[in-house]
């Protein structure tokens, strides 16, 4: 039985492959509506992979379940429900890290 790994993986692709995507009008707009949420997340992914922690580490230090902090990391996309700041804070400060907003 195979069991899944609490890593991140992305797929890997080429500088061709985003060329062809960003070339593409409709994939630019939806890309860049999206954003700050990927930003946002691919943070909370490497906060948590800098501190070599899994999604049940953090959740153990946090006081929380793993299925909390799948949730949390996930909902960063989400329109329906937004992590609180104070959830984030206790997320960087888990991962040994602090938690700052910057507006460009």
């Amino acid at each position: 039985m195979v069991k899944h790994k609490d890593i991140f993986s992305p797929v890997p692709h080429s500088r061709k492959d985003d060329e062809k995507l960003f070339s593409n009008p409709s994939f630019k707009k939806a890309w860049d509506a999206l954003e700050e949420e990927y930003a946002a997340l691919a943070e909370l992914f490497q906060a948590r992979k800098e501190a070599g922690l899994t999604q049940e580490q953090v959740a153990q230090i946090m006081g929380t379940t793993k299925s909390a902090i799948s949730r949390l990391e996930s909902s960063i996309r989400s329109d329906s429900h937004s992590p609180s700041f104070s959830t984030l804070r206790k997320y960087a400060n888990a991962c040994g890290k602090k938690l700052m907003i910057k507006m460009v």
